[in-house]
């Protein structure tokens, strides 16, 4: 099985942003070292507790910082933006660091309508343009935009002999479609509909569709993730991305809360309910706990990698967390 990251660089209550962009950092480095496979950057906006605006930029620094690991996005929000400069941004990273960039796309507003005006500079882009904005940074990125496209003659510079994969994020079969009809890799965020995950992947593995970037299909999964020496040191560490997750879905704070704050929250029933919802999206437990669960998941979803996601208050405990999954698993 191959283990790979996801980090959203959220911010601690009582640290910054600044050292939630160095934990970014540290957390590559060390999980290169454990032998994890990929490791990719969210993109949020408008949030007090996510860091992690520019992907492009992060990627840049945690390539640099690395030697092996994948690096990528996870993803970019491409219905804000112009694929043909996103094609370029990932062309010069691809020049930097050959063979190692993953080039993740999402279709997530990325955030209230009033945010994603602002990202578009006031344009109102209509989200259905999703799997031809695709179609076109793929022809941008494999020099091959046809004769009778409205961009044929222009070309994404600079010209490498290398590609980045490209993969394209997802949490229902309409996601899984966009990947198979256009032939690129496909992740399935069972860490936020879960429920969804098994038909899916059975979609996008039986209508997969070759191309010039990938011949055949290619999946992994994204999940929440807390892992600790014993079961109840993991149910304690959690309790900090249990209220953190419910205060983002209320669109309240979006910092990590601390642990002590998590124990003595004062839940409605309601929010209660929500919380033990929210645990269908995670793995709580100890290493062999979470191996176990992960093999499961691995035979229902036909993958043999995941992405982990831990959003806990303590970096000490979340390392810990990803070392004692690769020291179980890798």
């Amino acid at each position: 099985m191959k283990l790979s990251v996801l980090d959203q660089s959220v911010i601690r209550k009582g640290g910054n942003a600044s050292e939630a962009l160095r934990n970014t950092l540290k957390l590559a480095e060390i999980t290169e070292e454990l032998g994890y496979t990929r490791f990719w950057t969210a993109e949020h906006h408008n949030s007090n507790g996510m860091a992690g605006t520019s992907p492009e930029v992060l990627i840049s620094a945690i390539a640099s910082r690395t030697k092996r690991i994948r690096v990528g996005s996870g993803g970019i929000l491409l219905p804000q933006y112009s694929p043909f400069k996103v094609a370029e941004d990932f062309r010069v990273l691809e020049a930097l660091f050959p063979n190692r960039l993953d080039l993740g796309l999402g279709r997530s507003p990325g955030g209230s309508p009033e945010t994603r005006l602002a990202l578009t500079d006031g344009l109102r882009k209509s989200m259905n343009e999703f799997p031809r904005q695709v179609r076109d940074l793929q022809n941008f990125l494999g020099e091959s935009v046809p004769e009778d496209h409205p961009y044929h003659g222009v070309a994404a510079y600079p010209m490498t002999e290398t590609k980045p994969e490209m993969w394209v994020l997802g949490v229902t079969h309409r996601g899984a479609r966009v990947a198979a009809d256009n032939g690129t890799a496909f992740t399935f965020g069972h860490f936020i509909h879960p429920e969804n995950g098994k038909d899916s992947l059975n979609y996008y593995y039986e209508h997969f569709l070759p191309s010039p970037l990938l011949k055949n299909p290619l999946a992994n999964v994204c999940i929440f993730i807390v892992c600790a020496p014993t079961l109840e040191k993991a149910e304690e560490l959690a309790l900090s991305q249990d209220l953190w997750l419910l205060s983002v879905e209320q669109g309240k704070d979006t910092r990590i809360p601390s642990t002590e704050e998590a124990k003595a929250a004062v839940l409605t029933e309601n929010e209660q309910k929500r919380i033990r919802e929210n645990r269908k999206r995670m793995l709580i437990g100890t290493p062999d706990m979470v191996k176990e669960e992960l093999f499961k998941l691995s035979e229902i979803y036909q993958t043999d990698e995941f992405l982990i996601l831990t959003n806990i208050y303590s970096f000490e405990d979340k390392m810990r967390s990803y070392q004692l999954l690769a020291e179980k698993i890798l």
